[in-house]
């Protein structure tokens, strides 16, 4: 099997990242950026199961192994973009939507290091195509007492989903978009200076009930120190430690709708 991966190029889905978004990637013969039928019926297959009414944009990025000098395999890279690029659209993919088609060059190597070097060579001829799909509003999501900001009549139990509070993989930081969103319901909070509410921290995208790692602190506290970084900033607006508690959930409570939203913060009513 290694034999034949390392001589042909496949098409693969990789649903790494569901619904938001979704790479596939289109394995290529050393030094060569055409199509064969074979792959080429594998990309039209790709397109025919594409929805491309959830579509928001494709991009399309070509690599080379290590082999050749910089200037020949950007040339071959772009190549092996334009390639994919020709038959997406010539399979009805519109030209308005694939906003990226770019030769990245080689992938360096370290040959010391690497168990099966003709194997990552091989791996490293490729095209991805990256599917960005269109965000879904929370609300439309039928889930009860979830919300997208505090109801004028809480209860115990709502849940307020921070649609601005979503996290980069494997970060805890607060985007400028997430602290305005931050506080804005920090100002709802104040108004109820008697509820009381769990900031609970998600992740996505591990085996299930596996804590993620933060890349800045290398440890597996992903979820716990996103919760810790909300409490941070209420209380830095003014909210009052006393009402607040935190909860690591991991991943442990997804969505299902996709790990666009299982990236995230709520919060949880527990106390009116």
């Amino acid at each position: 099997m290694k034999l034949k991966f390392s001589l042909l190029f496949l098409l693969i889905s990789l649903f790494t990242i569901a619904q938001d978004e979704e790479i596939h990637s289109i394995y290529f013969e050393f030094d060569k950026y055409d199509l064969k039928q074979e792959q080429a019926d594998a990309v039209i297959n790709f397109v025919k199961k594409l929805d491309t009414t959830k579509v928001e944009t494709i991009e399309i990025f070509g690599y080379c192994d290590d082999r050749g000098k910089d200037a020949y395999n950007y040339k071959l890279s772009t190549n092996r973009a334009t390639t994919v690029k020709n038959k997406l659209v010539e399979k009805g993919i519109k030209n308005k939507i694939i906003i990226t088609i770019e030769g990245k060059g080689r992938i360096l190597i370290d040959e010391d290091v690497l168990d099966n070097v003709p194997e990552v060579r091989s791996k490293n001829r490729r095209v991805d195509v990256v599917v960005n799909y269109k965000a879904v509003v929370v609300s439309h999501l039928g889930i009860p007492q979830l919300y997208e900001q505090l109801p004028k009549k809480p209860i115990v139990g709502d849940r307020i989903y921070l649609d601005d509070v979503l996290f980069e993989r494997g970060s805890s930081n607060l985007t400028f978009k997430a602290k305005k969103q931050l506080e804005f319901i920090a100002k709802q909070l104040n108004k109820f200076p008697n509820l009381e509410f769990e900031i609970q921290g998600h992740v996505c995208c591990t085996p299930y009930h596996t804590e993620a790692f933060d890349r800045e602190t290398k440890k597996r506290e992903l979820s716990k120190n996103r919760a810790e970084r909300v409490y941070k900033y209420f209380y830095y607006r003014k909210v009052a430690k006393e009402r607040m508690k935190t909860k690591a959930c991991g991943n442990t409570q997804p969505l299902g709708k996709g790990s666009q939203f299982d990236r995230r913060v709520e919060l949880v009513i527990t106390k009116i």
